[in-house]
């Protein structure tokens, strides 16, 4: 059972870094992203890089990811992992906090050193009004490198995490070169829609607000072959 999730992204992303690894659909607002394993590792990299160099944050260190299912909550999760920081899932006290800036009032829950407010727009433009106490995360990630060198070892939560994304991937029959459309409203845990693909080593269409009726065309169009909905 692998217990380092950085280790498995790499894994992932290693045999075709160029092929589309995470594509992102909401069909609420329409909004489409697609990225490739090296693109969204460049995104993970300047996440860890961020977090090392200007939180100043070492292994063991807390963070709180008060984010949706979305491609830059993946950026930011897998980039945490990389820094080997533990996701905390019960509030309180954290050492870093990244919020969708809709929930930036839930910031009292989780007194933290450094806080960073996204606004998950679908070209990663910055916050056109950043909340009081918040840096933006786009402004503030863009500037730092796109290589960074994980721990070789995993975070504390690393192998539980995996385990569960395993179980899933083994669930849905999951083998290298299959792409998995997710409904990330149903299954928001990243667990199922985020690490049990790279696990496998398949790829990810993630759909929040799913329509029924366009499953059948996006099946189609984005060569599908397995389905969490």
């Amino acid at each position: 059972m692998a217990d380092n999730i950085a280790r498995v992204f790499a894994d992932a992303i290693a045999p075709d870094p160029a092929r589309p690894l995470l594509t992102w659909y909401d069909d609420a607002s329409g909004e489409r992203t697609e990225l490739s394993g090296a693109t969204l590792a460049n995104w993970v990299a300047k996440t860890a890089n961020l977090l090392v160099d200007e939180a100043a944050l070492a292994p063991g260190d807390t963070a709180a990811v008060l984010l949706p299912p979305h491609w830059q909550t993946a950026a930011v999760l897998l980039g945490c992992w990389s820094a080997k920081l533990t996701v905390a899932e019960a509030p309180g006290d954290v050492d870093v906090l990244f919020a969708a800036a809709g929930r930036v009032d839930e910031a009292g829950d989780w007194p933290a050193g450094e806080r960073y407010a996204l606004g998950l727009d679908p070209f990663a433009l910055p916050l056109r009004q950043v909340p009081a106490g918040f840096a933006d995360f786009v402004s503030a990630v863009r500037g730092h490198g796109d290589h960074f060198t994980p721990y070789p070892e995993g975070g504390e939560d690393d192998a539980a995490l995996l385990a569960r994304a395993e179980a899933r991937a083994a669930e849905l029959c999951l083998t290298p070169g299959d792409r998995l459309l997710v409904d990330t409203d149903r299954f928001p845990d990243p667990a199922d829609w985020l690490l049990a693909p790279l696990t496998a080593g398949a790829t990810l269409v993630a759909c929040a607000n799913l329509n029924p009726t366009h499953v059948d065309a996006r099946t189609a169009t984005e060569k599908v072959t397995r389905a969490l909905t």
